[in-house]
C-alpha cells in the first residue's frame, strides 16, 4: 500500500516553517525530519509513525487511535502508530504533528 498523498501534504504544510525540516522515503512512507531526526511519517499502512520520548511511550499508546509500534513482533519504546481515523480531523493531526516535532526538536542535531 502507497502512503497516502493528501495525509502527506497536510503533514508538509504543518511541518514546513520548522527550521531543520527535510522529506525522507522511509518505512515505506514519507517521514519527516528535524536536524536528520524522525518527527513523524506519513506510512504506507496508513495512519502516522512518530516518536516520542521512551518515557512516554505508555502514556501516548492508550490515547484514541493511537497503539505501539511494533518492528520485529515486538513494542518498540519511543515509537507510537496513529490510525488513519486519528488523522481525520486537522486539531488531531496538528496535536499529533506537534508531538513528534517536540521529541525530535529536543535531540541534538545530526551531522
Amino acid at each position: 500500500m502507497a502512503y497516502d498523498l493528501q495525509l502527506a501534504e497536510r503533514v508538509r504544510q504543518l511541518v514546513c516553517f520548522e527550521p531543520g525540516t527535510s522529506e525522507k522515503a522511509m518505512f515505506g512512507g514519507l517521514a519527516f525530519l528535524v536536524n536528520g531526526h524522525m518527527a513523524v511519517a506519513v506510512s504506507g499502512q496508513g495512519g502516522l509513525m512518530l516518536r516520542v520520548p521512551p518515557e512516554h511511550t505508555d502514556e501516548v499508546t492508550v490515547l484514541p487511535h493511537a497503539g505501539p509500534m511494533v518492528m520485529s513482533g515486538r513494542p518498540t519504546r519511543g515509537w507510537v502508530r496513529v490510525d488513519a481515523a486519528g488523522c481525520e480531523d486537522d486539531a488531531e493531526l496538528e496535536a499529533w504533528v506537534a508531538r513528534g516535532l517536540d521529541h525530535a526538536r529536543s535531540l541534538p542535531p545530526k551531522k
